[in-house]
């Protein structure tokens, strides 16, 4: 008999393996650190109150109820009234947003793309500049110019706000992607009789659309969870929007956990659902506006 050797595993070979199990335990991790907060606010909303405030805490209730939910779903009384007004004026705020940033954003990073002209680059960096600084320096400028203009308690404030918060970003995003898109379809169709607009309508929107999704994603999201300057701006309680409106669940003397919890994940299953159903358009968009060909 003759002894075989064992193979020789490259040594580098190894170090690929070892990055490789580090980087999906690193992804296990995150993972969890995103999952375990959403799972216990869940949990959380189908307990009692009683169980609710349980200490050592029980992760699992013994009496699951949707109690919370009924009430929150019920036009029938205040705290139902009120949640389903909030979450209405969430959404007319966030779809609003999204629907002009759209409008503004695409023409403006398509102009930036492929038109040469005087301070273009100055101009381009300009409108980034803004996110350099923190939201809240603006809080209180901008509560001025929303008083001088008499949009103060209206959802208008609100939508011009993040207006000027979300368009940088989306500007950028799209131009990133408009400049990986070849520019010789376009002349093709300008020379098959198309005008500029036509071509820009035809060719480069339907190619675009992984961008402009990705942009109106980021567009809502940032309006939908925001609440700085919708504390601020508002003060009527027939106006005021989800983040600012659970805080109807906090009184001075106790806490509805419950109440809380549920309100709070029925806050996040619109943004959940909306980007995992446009997720691959949304990383399409990244990746392809990031690298140029």
């Amino acid at each position: 008999m003759t002894a075989t050797a064992d193979p020789i595993v490259p040594r580098s070979r190894k170090r690929i393996d070892g990055w490789r199990w580090a980087g999906r335990i690193f992804l296990v991790l995150m993972l969890l650190y995103a999952a375990v907060p959403m799972v216990w606010m869940l949990l959380t909303s189908i307990k009692s109150g009683f169980a609710a405030m349980q200490f050592p805490p029980q992760w699992w209730p013994t009496e699951p109820t949707l109690a919370s939910y009924q009430k929150l779903l019920d036009p029938q009384n205040s705290v139902g009234q009120d949640f389903l007004r909030f979450f209405w004026n969430s959404l007319f705020v966030s779809f609003c947003t999204t629907i002009l940033a759209v409008v503004v954003a695409v023409p403006a990073a398509y102009a930036f793309s492929r038109f040469r002209f005087p301070g273009r680059k100055f101009l381009f960096f300009s409108v980034l500049l803004r996110n350099m600084f923190p939201a809240v320096i603006f809080l209180v400028p901008l509560f001025i110019l929303m008083r001088v203009l008499g949009l103060v308690n209206t959802h208008g404030s609100l939508i011009l706000t993040y207006l000027t918060f979300g368009l940088p970003l989306a500007i950028w995003l799209l131009k990133g992607f408009y400049d990986n898109i070849p520019v010789q379809l376009e002349q093709a169709a300008r020379i098959d009789g198309a005008t500029r607009f036509q071509a820009f309508l035809l060719i480069v929107t339907p190619l675009s659309v992984p961008g402009i999704i990705a942009t109106a994603i980021y567009s809502f999201i940032g309006a939908w969870n925001e609440y700085i300057y919708a504390a601020t701006f508002l003060t009527k309680n027939e106006q005021l929007t989800l983040p600012v409106g659970i805080q109807r669940f906090f009184s001075e003397n106790t806490t509805d956990f419950p109440g809380l919890m549920a309100a709070s994940f029925m806050m996040s299953v619109p943004v959940v659902v909306l980007f995992l159903i446009l997720q691959k358009y949304f990383v399409r968009a990244l990746t392809e506006g990031a690298v140029k060909h």
